[in-house]
């Protein structure tokens, strides 16, 4: 059962690059992968365990259980809390976005794009996506910057290289923040990393696994793109004034800035941040459309625009990550943590081989296993720790479906995977491998590590 799983996970991965070709839904796939590999789980049985310990530690607390009482009510639920965590984050971010993009609040950035030259709009979008990246986060930097495409490339196949460019450049920002990506925040929260120091080691690998994938996209690159034309309804839309625009989007863009914040001070975990923007951004949209139409209402405030949220992405999400935490509660991941110390070794090629794995597997949960693995191991600052945060956080960006970024932007644009198998993974990896090696550099020569 324990090889079964294995395969069965690959089989799935398969059909989830294929979904085009077989024309099966990839949310439709992730999910029946989820639920088989779990019940794969309950039954191979205590037997298909790599570590029973925490089973051995919920029978001593609870002495009536058994192996299903535990699959279901401990290890399943720890996993799917952690999953909800990403998947309310996610809702409540694209909620906000959707209900910005409804008062045309992004036209504040895109009026001030006049650029419609393929080169120069493609590097202006990629610096901004990976300084906000910095800010806020790789995900939500991902859909605000999908929304802002939307508004400047009128082309469905044209915008999605720019949306893959998005991906590399918001993954690449994140790596080097300790509150850019998941990831680095598990580092930082674990007390692995401090803040100038991620910042100052990891900062000019991160822009190099950027700029290198950048450059070299940028040479298939001609001509202009053509900006979406307003649409009648657009152009005749009176009821948004432009106090209203700036009011909602200066209101939602601060509630997302606003989210790291109140993580620091409050230590409750993000999605309780973004639900708190979303909650004030819809009263607030509440009380000034009060006494429009129900008709123009329906289009302007939250409960208007849920309807818009992709839901299908939300859910390949949840499968996705649910299937990854199914290999990670038996035990794969850690078996092959182990493996790659034992039969590799060296750790600035254990991170490069992580990385990689990363844009396969979840990074999260390969994180937390070298968590586990080298907790006692390293200092504070270590550079395992800083490159682990550069590797898992920028080698995601080599497939399409290796980060949060890459997720939402796939189910926002509706972006194919052999499509960017094709046209992006080559370049992100050649950034990726460019800035593992600029980071080696930098650790021997100038940090001495």
């Amino acid at each position: 059962m324990f090889t079964l799983m294995i395969v069965v996970f690959i089989v799935g991965y398969a059909a989830i690059a294929l979904e085009h070709p077989l024309k099966i839904n990839k949310s439709a796939t992730a999910l029946l992968l989820a639920v088989t590999l779990w019940t794969l789980f309950v039954i191979g049985g205590e037997g298909i365990l790599v570590n029973n310990a925490a089973f051995q530690e919920y029978l001593i607390k609870n002495p009536g259980g058994n192996f299903p009482d535990w699959l279901s009510h401990h290890a399943l639920l720890e996993h799917l809390g952690e999953i909800s965590e990403i998947v309310f984050f996610l809702m409540g971010a694209m909620t906000i976005v959707e209900l910005v993009d409804s008062h045309e609040g992004f036209r504040i950035i895109t009026d001030k794009i006049k650029t419609t030259n393929k080169v120069k709009l493609l590097w202006v979008i990629s610096i901004i996506t990976f300084f906000l990246s910095a800010v806020l986060d790789n995900l939500t930097t991902a859909i605000v910057m999908v929304a802002l495409l939307r508004k400047l490339i009128s082309d469905k196949k044209e915008r999605w290289s720019y949306a893959g460019m998005v991906i590399i450049a918001a993954n690449s920002g994140g790596a080097f923040s300790p509150i850019g990506d998941v990831t680095t925040i598990m580092l930082w929260i674990g007390g692995h990393i401090t803040t100038m120091n991620i910042i100052v080691k990891t900062v000019i690998p991160s822009v190099i696994s950027m700029v290198v994938p950048l450059a070299l996209i940028s040479f298939s690159m001609k001509g202009e793109v053509k900006k979406p034309a307003a649409s009648l309804a657009e152009k005749g839309k009176e009821s948004t004034t432009k106090a209203e625009r700036n009011l909602v989007f200066f209101l939602g863009i601060g509630s997302l800035l606003f989210v790291p914040v109140f993580k620091t001070i409050t230590h409750l975990p993000p999605y309780i941040g973004i639900l708190l923007g979303l909650s004030v951004l819809w009263t607030v949209t509440e009380i000034i459309h009060k006494r429009k139409n129900d008709e123009y209402r329906s289009k302007v405030t939250v409960a208007g625009v849920l309807h818009r949220i992709d839901t299908p992405s939300i859910l390949f999400f949840l499968g996705i990550l649910l299937a990854v935490a199914a290999l990670q509660s038996v035990g794969h991941l850690d078996l092959l943590a182990k493996t790659l110390d034992k039969q590799v070794g060296n750790l600035y090629v254990i991170n490069v081989i992580i990385g990689l794995l990363s844009s396969v597997v979840d990074n999260v949960p390969l994180v937390a296993g070298a968590m586990g693995m080298y907790k006692d191991a390293f200092v504070p600052d270590h550079y395992f720790w800083e490159m682990l945060a550069y590797c898992a956080g920028t080698g995601g960006s080599i497939l399409i479906i290796g980060s949060a970024a890459g997720v939402a932007v796939m189910g926002m644009e509706k972006i194919d995977f052999i499509w960017y198998l094709k046209k992006i993974s080559l370049w992100a990896l050649i950034g990726y491998l460019a800035g593992t090696i600029a980071y080696w550099a930098l650790s021997v020569l100038v940090f001495h590590a």
